[in-house]
């Protein structure tokens, strides 16, 4: 069959509609038409999308999807695998980091031989961070026995998630699949696009769900063992049979994609050979960079020049075969690569199309590797002309002058360097004098005394002004109130978050003090190497600084779900540190996905409001008690509604951190933008969740509870709907009675709890 722009000639396709549409789109579009049974997600940019178009559909009942919020993206792996072992169909979606989060799932999933389709939205891997595309993420995946396609536009997004499924599920393979396709480039970015009208059609290309057919832990009646301890030679013939299936998918691969060809009018050979057929020159690219070059190869053959495009649709297992059919006559290949496999002096698609080539001694292909596009960098047709003279040049010299280099770096002139915008402050410029702790000796409870809030204005601001917070964010004035009450030196990790994000955007910085940032799930356990390495330089006589360092950990409510096992195992080692949540309801920093805190009927990007759902299941976690539990000295909740209150759990909590050990304190934080209120509202909506109960405040110091603001008592408490008739996300929740009366409950619930161990220092 000819193929001409990806489209078949003499084919009556099923019918489909034709939209303007992004690759996540299509992503959510065909898992919604297959009707997966699981989905274990976790947010991350640029992959986040997918979960949530999906949950949008789910909310006005076009697919029966069950959508899993996992803990992080390791939770999730783990959710896909126990659902793929049930014999469920599953899919998922994540990027970059998470991707890597997961990896140690991956081949546990295709070792034990069980199906699924992950979307990997690839994206640059940290550090430092960088949110937008290029394949370091992928190529961390090309070891792990999944089979991987590359999607290059939306339109083959769609179609190769359709495709995955059924390569997954066939019998001679039984392996997970991967569907990659560039961050931004190809997820966000709107082209035209087409899918089937009817479900049936996607549905009936698939058939029906042939897992039940294998072992499974659904029938009680078939017992099996799953993922039994092996000793070397059971493991070998596993391997080999794993190995065996991944390169049978290359034969399914071309199977599938004819017979989806017939019903889509649209083909995925193995490699898409851009006038490849009497190429002299070429240039081998990965997914949107290779549609992107396919004008410059056509302007070249308007010169006389005799160049050719390859880009692979599948590269697991590695198309060898194909390639060196491909490049029999070519004279010097170019192999682009948006990541580098460092130290082996070219990326690792280009040692494999070498290696590739050993294999025909008639090949005398000169291949060149060049690393370009990290961190999202644009590839431009000028780009692609630039790598073809490359070729050229190789071509005709009968070598390559620098066989490996990075494209588009500039290594800095003296000019560039940064230079220092503000003289840095430290130690007493931060020490005040104002703020007195004091331990009574009788019952080892702290006491604090503070000045009038109007005199720790004197006190410099830690961070800088300038930063990108939304307006009317509450986490960073939240957080400069909480630093007043933190006399001297800090050193300050932020985990990932909306905080990290808006105050250290390179080149600038608003910290005026020492600040390091790791990924939020790690976040607690770095910053407890980080003490105790201080601690025992200094004890070592190896640094000679103040004694009173105080270190800090910032991380978001996501951060508090994804990074709780790191937090609670520093908990329990009792590190000298300080731990601060601030909760803003929800992952703002990736759009406004649910968190385990996002009080139940919370609307957010991934628990819609439509007909089949109203918004978030389950109540909100209570973390401050979850980490009382874990017998730290201190433990707290605060509220820039109420500063004195705040002023002084940030005292005691240094206190306790620079001479006994963790402490962990909770911040309610408004979030305007994505609880759906106005910018200068969120200090009353902080004050409403205080004084409705909802987020009450207090301390458990040594073990000890002691409500520190009890509205009762000062005759202000309100219902729980007059906190929320004022935020656009639970203005749903307003007219459902029953809702209403199931959410007061709760909230009077923690509370009378709260109280009775107000009253009684035992509980």
């Amino acid at each position: 069959m000819a193929v001409i722009d990806n489209s078949l000639i003499e084919v009556v396709p099923a019918e489909q509609v034709t939209h303007f549409e992004s690759g996540n789109e299509m992503a959510a579009t065909a898992a919604a038409q297959i009707n997966y049974h699981i989905m274990g997600y976790f947010p991350i940019t640029p992959s986040t999308e997918v979960a949530q178009y999906l949950d949008q559909m789910k909310a006005r009942g076009l697919h029966d999807i069950q959508l899993i919020a996992a803990d992080g993206e390791h939770g999730s792996a783990g959710i896909c695998y126990g659902a793929a072992m049930a014999g469920a169909r599953v899919v998922n979606a994540t990027s970059s980091q998470g991707f890597l989060y997961m990896l140690e799932q991956l081949p546990t999933q295709s070792g034990t031989r069980f199906p699924m389709v992950l979307n990997l939205v690839t994206r640059a891997i940290s550090g430092p961070l960088d949110i937008r595309g290029d394949h370091s993420d992928l190529y961390y995946g090309l070891n792990v026995g999944w089979v991987i396609l590359t999607a290059s536009t939306p339109q083959a997004v769609y179609d190769m998630n359709i495709m995955a499924l059924k390569i997954a599920e066939h019998s001679e393979v039984r392996l997970p699949v991967i569907v990659a396709y560039d961050g931004f480039f190809t997820s966000h970015q709107k082209r035209k696009v087409q899918y089937f009208k009817d479900n049936a059609v996607v549905q009936n290309f698939v058939g029906p769900n042939p897992n039940s057919n294998y072992p499974n832990v659904s029938d009680p009646t078939r017992p099996v063992t799953i993922g039994a301890h092996m000793g070397g030679d059971d493991l070998l013939n596993n391997h080999y049979q794993l190995s065996v299936a991944l390169e049978k998918a290359g034969e399914v691969y071309e199977e599938v994609s004819r017979e989806y060809a017939l019903l889509s009018g649209r083909e995925y050979p193995i490699l898409d050979l851009y006038r490849m057929d009497d190429a002299e020159v070429a240039v081998f690219l990965l997914n949107s960079a290779g549609e992107s070059a396919k004008d410059t190869v056509d302007a070249l053959r308007a010169k006389g020049i005799k160049a050719g495009l390859i880009r692979p649709n599948i590269i697991r297992p590695f198309p060898a075969e194909q390639l060196r059919n491909a490049l029999r006559n070519v004279k010097a290949l170019l192999v682009g690569e948006r990541a580098d496999s460092y130290g082996a002096q070219g990326g690792n698609l280009t040692h494999e199309i070498r290696s590739a080539l050993q294999v025909d001694p008639e090949n005398k292909t000169i291949i060149l590797s060049r690393i370009f596009g990290l961190g999202g960098k644009d590839f431009y047709a000028d780009d692609a002309e630039a790598f073809f003279q490359l070729a050229i040049d190789a071509a005709d010299k009968g070598h390559a002058e620098v066989p490996f280099d990075y494209y588009g770096y500039y290594p800095g002139e003296k000019k560039d360097a940064l230079e220092t915008v503000m003289e840095p402050l430290h130690g007493n410029a931060y020490r005040s004098g104002l703020i007195q702790v004091t331990q009574n000796e009788e019952t080892g409870m702290l006491k604090v005394k503070l000045p009038p809030l109007s005199q720790l204005t004197v006190k410099p601001h830690r961070m800088a002004p300038g930063h990108g917070a939304c307006p009317g964010c509450g986490a960073l004035s939240a957080l400069e109130l909480f630093f007043k009450g933190i006399e001297g030196d800090m050193v300050v990790l932020f985990q990932t978050g909306c905080a990290y994000v808006v105050t250290a955007s390179y080149p600038y910085s608003s910290h005026k003090q020492t600040f390091v940032h790791n990924l939020f799930q790690n976040g607690a356990a770095t910053l407890a190497g980080m003490v105790d390495a201080f601690y025992e330089l200094k004890r070592r006589g190896e640094v000679k600084v103040a004694d009173d360092v105080t270190f800090v950990m910032v991380s978001g409510d996501g951060g508090m779900d994804i990074g709780m096992g790191a937090t609670v195992g520093a908990a329990l080692r009792n590190h000298k540190m300080i731990i601060l949540e601030y909760d803003n309801e929800g992952y703002m920093n990736t759009g406004s996905q649910l968190s385990y805190s996002t009080p139940m009927g919370h609307m957010t990007s991934t628990s819609g409001v439509g007909k089949t759902q109203k918004g978030k299941k389950g109540h909100h976690k209570d973390t401050a008690q979850i980490l009382a539990a874990c017998n730290i000295p201190y433990v707290f909740t605060a509220a820039e509604s109420n500063p004195q209150d705040l002023l002084q759990k940030a005292a005691k909590a240094q206190w306790y951190a620079n001479n006994v050990g963790t402490a962990y304190g909770k911040i309610l934080c408004a979030c305007p933008l994505n609880w759906k209120a106005t910018d200068n509202g969120g200090h009353d909506l902080v004050k409403a969740a205080v004084d409705s109960c909802f987020f009450p405040l207090y301390e458990i110091e040594q073990g000890v509870t002691n409500i520190t603001y009890n509205p009762e008592l000062k005759g202000k408490r309100i219902p729980a709907v007059d906190w929320l008739k004022g935020m656009g996300k639970t203005k749903h929740l307003l007219k459902d009675d029953e809702f209403l009366k199931n959410f007061e409950a709760e909230i009077e619930r923690r509370w009378s709890r709260l109280k009775l161990r107000h009253e009684n220092a035992l509980l």
